[in-house]
């Protein structure tokens, strides 16, 4: 992190600001339960070609839109996650351990369709096999108006709104609508971590949070980041205020209205799971932006939590400590 662009003090009155103020985001999107089955690989199955891998350990996260709002309630602000969960054992889980670390599930419409699960069989630190039990149509009829009923109290009582799309169905385009109009009418910053279906749907965001491939695929052409001078007419095709991209081991670039390009390298000192490290970026942009954190700030702070959060095993959240502890061990 350039210490010139956040002196100490101002990092660590914005670190502290989202509990000190109270402040309240709202999340919607793509509710998953993240499961880790880690264990040892001792032989081959008789039955198949694969590994036997004996389980050790058993562990439950929070994975996509509820990751964001494990982000959020770590770093001290008061959180609501809207999502669509299914009337099954792994949604009242979901549910429960929201509501462990604070956030509130009001939130959550059930749905007939299973609890978004991801299970990851991990053996001798590496990924052995995923699997995913979903259904990803976009939910329809009553399932999405209690969808707007649930984003219109959420962000009437929020200082900042997350959009978080992992194709699952929640993000259909009247729910996308219908939270940014809201938002927007309130005036509070829109944060959007798109994917491919929906990705022109966002107009109105406030920042636009793609990963280089999602926008080289939307837009079917490659980025040219050594000379991104077409960059600032993608904002136009948006309709987002500003683009961050992030760029995996490259860190990020900030795309501001009038076509500046800021390049924030990445932060992290070591790589062990970049797994959540997106849901951190934003999470993090989010509360930083409503606690009155400039675009660039916002994307500082929150690119350092990235580089914190893939030293970490799994999908994982970050305190402000954390960051503050690390700038303080930074040389610039």
């Amino acid at each position: 992190m350039p210490k010139a662009l956040i002196p100490r003090d101002r990092l660590a009155a914005l670190l502290a600001a989202p509990a000190r103020n109270h402040t309240r985001i709202a999340i919607l999107g793509d509710a998953m339960l993240d499961l880790y089955l880690r264990g040892d690989v001792e032989r081959i199955s008789p039955e198949a070609p694969v590994p036997v891998v004996r389980v050790r350990e058993r562990k439950e996260a929070l994975g996509g839109a509820a990751n964001v709002a494990a982000n959020t309630a770590a770093l001290g602000a008061r959180t609501e996650l809207v999502a669509a969960i299914g009337s099954d054992s792994n949604g009242e889980r979901l549910r429960a351990m929201l509501m462990a670390i604070g956030a509130d599930p009001r939130g959550l419409i059930v749905t007939d369709r299973p609890t978004t699960t991801k299970t990851r069989v991990v053996a001798r630190g590496q990924q052995v096999v995923r699997v995913d039990e979903e259904v990803d149509s976009d939910l329809v009829g009553a399932e999405v108006e209690a969808l707007h009923a649930a984003v219109d109290r959420a962000v009437a009582d929020a200082d900042a709104l997350v959009l978080e799309d992992y194709n699952k169905g929640v993000l259909v385009e009247s729910v996308i609508r219908r939270a940014i109009a809201a938002a927007n009418a309130k005036k509070i910053p829109v944060i959007v971590d798109p994917k491919y279906r929906n990705f022109f749907a966002y107009r109105g965001a406030t920042v636009f949070k793609p990963n280089r491939r999602e926008l080289e695929a939307a837009l079917g052409a490659a980025v040219d980041l050594e000379h991104p001078e077409a960059l600032p007419a993608v904002l136009g095709r948006l309709g987002a205020e500003r683009l961050l991209l992030t760029l995996s081991e490259r860190g990020m670039a900030l795309i501001e209205p009038d076509g500046q390009i800021h390049r924030i390298p990445t932060m992290a000192r070591e790589v062990f799971d970049v797994v959540g490290a997106g849901d951190t970026v934003t999470a993090w942009l989010a509360a930083m932006l409503a606690c009155g954190a400039t675009p660039l700030e916002a994307a500082v702070i929150a690119n350092f939590a990235a580089g914190i959060e893939v030293g970490k095993a799994g999908a994982a959240t970050v305190e402000p400590g954390e960051i503050l502890a690390n700038y303080d061990e930074t040389a610039f």
